[in-house]
């Protein structure tokens, strides 16, 4: 059988971990292109791709299928490259960027008759970054939208919902306005929020160093977004501006609303206010993976002795239960301290209860 050749755009985390499914089927070639040599060498010897090169035209000559994953300012540039060079008849092109309106309206300017563009967005990352973070795993149970332009060939949609069910994510269509204002809404803007509140609370401990002592345990979990790439925001932001500022406008009078309940003193309204949103919260789904990657985490009350968290762990490591951060929080003055464990998938995470719950450790998760 003919083998089909793959070309991830871009071997990092995301490209790395498309490029990792793709190696499920035999009869697929994985070719990385990479700006960086070493990062080429990094996955090739980790076995994430079967050839690397930093020629974008022998990257693309022989293939069949094409995933930009390169950062989202860099996508239509490269589109506009791939179309000058030599590329096999009936190829697809397909991106992996998280805004897809102004990149599915500047590719249908410029892709050619024997080239399909078909915009996508993998909802699924990482704490960590780079190939060596990557797995074929990453994108399993997630969701995978594809916002094909309209005109788009329905058998290239389909040639291409096929080949990503490798990923085993849950591969959906949406037209990319929607998609943008949608994900602008549930993953663009709470970063805003997230990196909003905390730099509101750093100005605040410039004049009180309590904050910053109080604001461990729970502060951290509810703006962990805010530790993402500064650079990898400043261009989604831009990117997806028009939805972005719509819903920062209907936030803004949110807001509003609730300080308004808040100086008339009305206590039914406030409560009002935390009811439907504790109701719409408690409506979402727990364990599907959405547009911000899932905390998955366990919170463990362990004894304060020499060796607890080397048993855990342990006691893990022997299930072979991948774990991909220990934390130990420093805010219980009792005789139990408390151990944050993070897996890497939801599914990691339940066996680990399981184990941790059979060897009598108090166990729970922040919900």
């Amino acid at each position: 059988m003919k083998k089909t050749t793959i070309t991830v755009i871009g071997v990092g985390l995301i490209g790395g971990s498309i490029a990792l499914s793709m190696r499920r089927d035999p009869n697929i070639r994985v070719v990385g292109y990479d700006l960086r040599q070493d990062c080429l060498d990094k996955a090739l010897t980790l076995g994430v791709i079967h050839a690397g090169t930093t020629d974008l035209q022998t990257a693309v000559r022989e293939a069949n299928v094409i995933f930009l994953a390169s950062p989202v300012e860099q996508i239509v540039p490269t589109i506009r490259s791939l179309v000058e060079m030599e590329l096999q008849p009936g190829v697809i092109i397909t991106d992996v960027g998280s805004t897809k309106a102004g990149i599915v309206t500047q590719a249908a300017d410029v892709i050619p008759d024997h080239v399909t563009f078909i915009g996508g967005h993998p909802m699924a990352g990482s704490h960590k970054s780079g190939v060596e973070a990557a797995s074929d795993r990453l994108m399993e149970n997630a969701y995978y939208v594809l916002t094909p332009a309209p005109g788009t060939s329905v058998e290239k949609v389909k040639q291409l919902s096929e080949l990503l069910t490798l990923t085993r994510a849950k591969v959906v269509q949406m037209d990319a306005a929607s998609h943008d204002q949608v994900v602008g809404a549930v993953s663009h803007f709470p970063h805003i929020l997230a990196s909003a509140l905390v730099n509101l609370v750093a100005g605040y401990d410039e004049e009180n160093a309590w904050h910053t002592t109080l604001a461990a345990g729970g502060f951290r979990d509810i703006t962990r977004i805010a530790s993402s790439n500064p650079q990898m925001w400043r261009d989604i932001l831009l990117q997806n501006r028009d939805p972005i500022l719509k819903i920062a406008k209907d936030w803004a009078n949110a807001l509003e609303d609730v300080v308004h309940l808040v100086e008339q003193g009305d206590p039914e309204g406030i409560e009002h206010f935390f009811k439907t949103a504790r109701e719409f919260r408690d409506s979402l789904p727990e364990r599907k993976t959405g547009a911000l990657p899932p905390l998955n985490d366990l919170y463990i009350d362990i004894p304060d002795h020499p060796g607890e968290i080397g048993r855990i762990t342990t006691l893990l490591g022997a299930r072979n239960i991948n774990i991909t951060n220990l934390q130990i929080r420093e805010t219980r003055e009792d005789i139990f301290g408390v151990l944050r464990i993070t897996f890497h998938s939801q599914q990691e995470l339940e066996k680990g209860e399981e184990v941790l719950r059979f060897f009598d450790y108090n166990v729970y998760k922040r919900t």
